[in-house]
């Protein structure tokens, strides 16, 4: 790609325009977080055992839909930086590819939740888990196709600085599953009593409206009409989902060696018994809720970054990143003092065990100190995918999160006996690695979009070198 520069934004002007952009995808966060929330207090209503199938089928549902979700968002730098570029006229021709690539990633994991529930036993899942389970995964996979494409058309949207119905759908989503789920679990209005496997099917039709109602929003809103996403059919094509798939995989990984690891840790945890499992399900999420606050401001630094590839302003690169970097850095900084002040408050919110609370107060303590590093390392990914150099950044999450975070906490944890506070510790090493390793990928690889600007002749920048 050429590299020249382009006017560049006041950096009060690009804070305030990252800040609007991440608003409505945190609360899109939020939204997503509450649907889980609304599944789990159906489930419990209903019953104990169903609360407990819903749990064991969500973890088989988002583990590995974290790559999935992940290889999609490559979507959104390649449509900022052709926005960025004034290249519209090609982001429908990409987003229709897009579209082939998301119903093959859905199909994939429609198969892959089809076949899962008969391994439950052999990963020891109680034997009275394992029908609730199943029953869930199979009514819910058949919105897995929808939840792609309803992540496709987010994508597109986010690219080009539109992210208003991430937040609109997200919460719509919600009007939705909660009263078809309680009417299928429950059984009320003639439908009858299905239970996990109702919350299941809630969950699919959920997904489908949502993917719908996108759909009929992107093909007659103005805002769109010129890119003309639904004007014409093409079938797939190997070259433009192939590029997708080099940026947007190793994305996915990403995301799924951070997920995994603490999911990872919660199993292990698991084994010292149910107050420490109890006490370390109410911290992890507290952290989670801490967590979409960074997450969509990433998102929308890959936006800016992306955008500010694309009109060749290496200036803005940087100051798009930078941008978000101090927004991270002060809503981290709200969220460590709020779980060092108020731990005590918010684990009362969960639990009346006072073993229970005491220990999760504890490990509130020790997610006030990783607050920083997590945000600095989901911001650094965020910036990294705006330049889509996400291949090296793949390899240092690996050996952040499973070469130093996971053998350090299991070892502290489990080895020498320090219970859940030594496994936290090993989550606390590893988010800082990522900081570290993250934050130096994108100073390094901004530094060579400045300099291929100050070179006297057009220089092509490589992904991930």
């Amino acid at each position: 790609m050429s590299v020249s520069l382009s006017p560049t934004p006041r950096f009060g002007q690009e804070v305030r325009a990252t800040g609007t952009l991440a608003l409505p995808l945190v609360l899109g966060h939020v939204s997503t977080g509450l649907i889980g929330f609304v599944d789990n207090v159906i489930a419990g209503h209903h019953a104990t055992a169903t609360l407990a199938a819903v749990t064991v089928g969500t973890a088989l549902l988002w583990l590995p839909m974290m790559v999935p979700i992940g290889t999609l968002i490559s979507l959104t730098a390649s449509v900022s930086q052709l926005d960025g570029a004034n290249r519209r006229a090609e982001i429908g021709p990409l987003f229709r590819q897009a579209l082939w690539l998301s119903l093959g990633l859905g199909l994939l994991m429609f198969a892959f939740l089809s076949v899962a529930p008969y391994a439950l036993a052999a990963f020891g899942i109680a034997h009275d888990i394992i029908p609730g389970a199943t029953a869930f995964l199979h009514g819910i996979r058949w919105g897995v196709p929808a939840l792609t494409f309803y992540f496709c058309m987010r994508y597109l949207s986010e690219g080009t600085h539109w992210t208003l119905p991430t937040m609109i759908l997200g919460f719509g989503g919600l009007l939705v599953l909660a009263p078809v789920g309680y009417v299928l679990a429950f059984g009320k209005f003639g439908f009858p009593e299905m239970g996990a496997g109702g919350l299941g099917i809630a969950s699919a039709l959920t997904m489908w409206v949502q993917a719908i109602a996108f759909a009929i929003y992107l093909s007659r809103t103005h805002r769109f009409a010129d890119l003309r996403l639904f004007a014409q059919f093409d079938p797939p094509r190997a070259a433009p989902m192939m590029q997708l798939l080099r940026t947007g995989l190793p994305i996915g990984i990403t995301v799924l060696m951070e997920g995994s690891l603490f999911i990872v840790t919660a199993l292990l945890i698991a084994r010292l018994g149910t107050t420490p499992a109890a006490a370390h399900q109410i911290a992890i999420n507290v952290s989670a809720l801490c967590f979409m606050i960074p997450m969509g401001v990433a998102e929308a630094t890959t936006v800016r970054v992306g955008h500010a590839v694309g009109a060749g302003n290496t200036l803005g690169i940087r100051r798009a990143a930078h941008a978000g970097y101090v927004i991270v850095l002060a809503t981290q900084a709200i969220s460590a003092l709020f779980l060092l002040l108020g731990h005590d408050l918010v684990v009362s919110l969960y639990t009346d065990d006072l073993a229970v609370a005491a220990l999760a107060g504890t490990l509130l303590l020790f997610a006030a100190a990783f607050q920083f590093p997590d945000g600095i390392q989901v911001l650094s990914a965020g910036a990294l995918r705006g330049l889509k150099d996400t291949r090296v950044p793949m390899w240092l999450a690996v050996v952040s999160y499973w070469g130093l975070g996971m053998p350090l906490g299991a070892g502290l944890g489990l080895g020498l006996g320090w219970g859940p506070q030594g496994m936290w510790l090993g989550l606390i090493v590893g988010l800082t690695a990522a900081a570290v390793l993250l934050g130096w990928r994108f100073e390094r690889s901004s530094r060579r979009w400045q300099a291929a600007a100050a070179s006297p002749a057009p220089v092509t920048v490589t992904n991930g070198a």
